[in-house]
């Protein structure tokens, strides 16, 4: 058993609060498993990220399955691994939704899904199905067509209170924990005080009860990133010296010098 799971993740509500990341590969998320995070999300927004898109959209099941996959294989002793459900493979209806949601825990190795946008009924039939979910409200990047761009969301009370009466229902139907993307901090901190279940803020502010950042965001490994990003290491420009300095060497010959080589081969014992 791995030391998190959706029981004491949710149970952390009001006595700590948890750093979550987005990994896509095995490297990175042995790497957070290490570091003890709680929960790592094989986030859609690898369609970014990892092949270069220009938003969520045309990411694949196949392709989540094959990088949830590759997470959970570096996952092996702490962390939560949470696949993200992506455009399409769950909107059109419940019973689609629960076939592909249990794709990511039968061939993903997942502990659980994440679904953007306001779906009750699916959630309560996941759940009790035996598919932990996560929701995710506020500025949901599937949906970035409908709000004419990346946008905050919920920026009037009379907005925060849809989205509080949202998250409670999502909440009652059995999700362990609700992302909020994108909402000012302080309809975050109110829908955070009126759920029971974890709260986990990307761009909500401080009062939410656990924080998402995208793994090469916070690393600094894109070119710009949103406002509510801190980068803890500057490894863009660390890689890109190192690739340098790797190009140059092999150039001048300095690479591999004699301590990178194996011994000489044997002489001949031909006659």
């Amino acid at each position: 058993m791995k030391t998190w799971t959706t029981a004491n993740f949710k149970a952390s509500k009001g006595k700590r609060r948890l750093g979550c990341i987005t990994a896509y590969d095995c490297t990175f998320a042995r790497l957070a498993d290490a570091a003890n995070v709680p929960l790592i999300l094989v986030g859609d927004s690898l369609g970014m990220t990892m092949l270069g898109y220009d938003s969520t959209l045309p990411v694949t099941m196949d392709q989540m399955i094959s990088h949830t996959a590759a997470v959970s294989r570096g996952v092996t002793r702490n962390s939560l691994v949470i696949g993200d459900m992506p455009f399409l493979s769950y909107q059109a209806s419940v019973e689609e939704g629960v076939r592909n949601a249990g794709r990511f825990l039968k061939e993903g190795r997942a502990d659980g899904v994440k679904l953007e946008g306001f779906y009750p009924e699916l959630v309560e039939k996941l759940v009790r199905t035996g598919i932990p979910v996560v929701g995710h409200l506020g500025m949901t990047p599937q949906y970035f067509n409908v709000f004419g761009g990346f946008k905050v969301q919920a920026k009037t009370w009379e907005a925060g209170e849809t989205l509080i009466s949202q998250a409670k229902a999502l909440c009652e139907a059995g999700a362990f924990a609700i992302t909020l993307e994108c909402v000012p901090p302080d309809i975050a901190k109110a829908v955070t005080e009126a759920v029971s279940c974890m709260t986990i803020g990307i761009g909500a502010g401080p009062d939410c009860d656990a924080q998402f950042l995208v793994m090469q965001d916070l690393l600094g490994m894109t070119e710009s990133s949103p406002k509510f990003v801190k980068r803890f290491a500057n490894l863009g420009e660390e890689i890109q010296s190192a690739f340098a300095a790797y190009v140059a060497e092999v150039a001048d010959g300095t690479f591999p010098a004699s301590e990178h080589c194996y011994k000489p081969a044997a002489p001949s014992t031909a006659g």
